[in-house]
């Protein structure tokens, strides 16, 4: 915490509950709102989606508690990387910083394509075309860029370097604009509801819902349990599938050194950004699988056709502008979290320190925001989204698993830290919290589970090359 006040390394204080709140909802809701819904109702919950997204609100809220805890315990940017560094050493932090850094720049990039794909769409429909050349890899025949996706980013990052405050603005109008559709979808859609789509709520289960090989989930590989899709069991697979939709509500906690009261504004930001997302969620889920039996929804864009179904097009073009304008707060956010770690590991030393000096005037890292903000966007231009997203949920699992754990360990090493706001029925509370998020981890596919272990692997080497000996913990730094 001394860290927080070292010359030229300060980030400023300008953040409020409120703000922090905006931000979850900001990175919360996006396309997953608009596509994940349908497409899990009728692949493997039907009505019963309403009761998967509540149960992944529950994993997440396990995990929010001690997020919360720590936060307003050690209000200092970085969040689970930070939070690992104070209880479980640096070794753990290293490890939870780099997984971060994957998550963050993943989502990102995938986020800026999935941003392209509705824009591209609604200037489609408005008569301008791009050119394939420039419209990604997936349109081009060759090599193709995405262009929009590439400026997205790049902007993004201009608006994080001139201060948080006016990316809290910016976020502030962009979710106005997207709860304001999320509603209106809402109440539109509850009036074309009929209620034979309802029965049976919780169809019966039709068989096991798993692949082969590395493509397998890695429970099946090792115990040879079956996921079912359907019935309550598949209830539970479903919500391992939604959990997606709820990815980024612990990047408020890294803006915990950027807030004015963190000891109680950032557990107030945190708890209160997944109560309103899980509601938004629960009702959305509703809406269309009432209005359209689930067996008839589609995959891509379910509750667009869901109302074009229903006689009632004009609402497609609203929902997809909303995904639109949604996405452009999540991908902001994500790079926000992102450069925000980055600059906690290099103001511990475990990066190179030139990454952790902030603006003289802005008082942002710009240094680090700047650099992977221009990486980022460059990944974005060649990425497709395809597995990508595996990667980003099983990297906030594991963050979640080490959060929980950690909660237990500095109760017990430091009991004498001041805790505004204190977890309940600890350490029963992070038990359940790590058993959950483990669950859901066993439920991924044993493929993401080799690919987050070569990321892993990856950094423990340039830890042993560069962290372990820079680091300011080091007894050769220190002399």
């Amino acid at each position: 915490m001394a860290d927080t006040e070292e010359p030229d390394r300060a980030l400023q204080r300008s953040l409020s509950a409120l703000d922090l709140t905006v931000f979850g909802v900001g990175v919360i809701i996006g396309t997953g709102i608009f596509v994940l819904t349908g497409t899990v109702a009728r692949d493997q919950a039907g009505p019963a989606t309403a009761l998967a997204f509540l149960a992944a609100g529950v994993v997440c809220a396990l995990a929010a508690l001690c997020y919360a805890e720590f936060a307003s315990t050690v209000p200092v940017a970085g969040s689970a990387y930070t939070f690992s560094y104070a209880s479980l050493g640096e070794l753990p932090a290293w490890l939870i910083g780099w997984d971060l850094m994957l998550e963050f720049a993943l989502g990102t990039a995938v986020v800026a394509v999935g941003w392209s794909g509705y824009v591209r769409s609604l200037l489609d429909n408005a008569g301008w075309h791009l050119p394939d050349a420039l419209a990604g890899p997936e349109a081009a025949d060759g090599v193709g860029f995405d262009l929009l996706a590439f400026l997205l980013v790049l902007a993004l990052t201009g608006i994080l370097v001139l201060g948080v405050k006016l990316s809290a603005r910016v976020t502030a109008l962009v979710v106005a604009v997207k709860v304001t559709v999320v509603l209106l979808v809402i109440v539109a859609g509850a009036f074309l509801v009929q209620a034979g789509n309802y029965d049976p709520f919780i169809p019966p289960a039709r068989g096991s819902l798993s692949g082969s090989g590395v493509h397998a989930p890695l429970i099946q590989l090792i115990a040879g349990y079956r996921p079912t899709t359907f019935g309550v069991q598949g209830v539970f697979t479903a919500a391992a599938v939604v959990f997606f939709a709820f990815i980024g509500f612990d990047i408020v906690a890294t803006a915990a050194e950027e807030t004015r009261r963190p000891q109680r504004d950032v557990p107030r930001g945190i708890l209160g950004s997944l109560l309103v997302c899980t509601a938004l969620y629960v009702a959305v889920s509703l809406v269309v699988t009432g209005m359209r039996h689930y067996t008839e929804l589609t995959v891509d864009a379910p509750l667009a056709d869901a109302f074009k179904a229903t006689g009632h097009p004009g609402f497609a073009g609203l929902i997809s502008f909303g995904a639109a304008v949604g996405l452009t707060s999540v991908c902001m956010i994500l790079l926000l979290g992102q450069t925000r770690v980055l600059f906690a590991m290099s103001r511990d030393g475990l990066l190179p320190r030139v990454f952790s000096k902030v603006h003289p005037h802005y008082a942002t890292p710009y240094r680090s925001t700047v650099l992977l903000g221009a990486v980022t966007a460059v990944v974005s231009g060649f990425t497709t989204v395809s597995q990508l997203a595996e990667l980003v949920n099983i990297g906030t699992l594991f963050a979640f698993v080490v959060v929980a754990a950690g909660v237990v360990v500095l109760r017990r090493t430091r009991p004498d830290l001041h805790r505004t706001f204190r977890a309940p029925w600890v350490p029963v509370l992070p038990a359940a919290s790590v058993a959950a998020s483990l669950w859901l981890m066993l439920n991924l596919p044993a493929q993401t589970w080799l690919r987050f272990a070569a990321w892993m692997a990856a950094g423990l080497v340039v830890y042993g090359l560069y962290g372990r000996t820079h680091s300011r913990m080091s007894p050769t730094t220190r002399l």
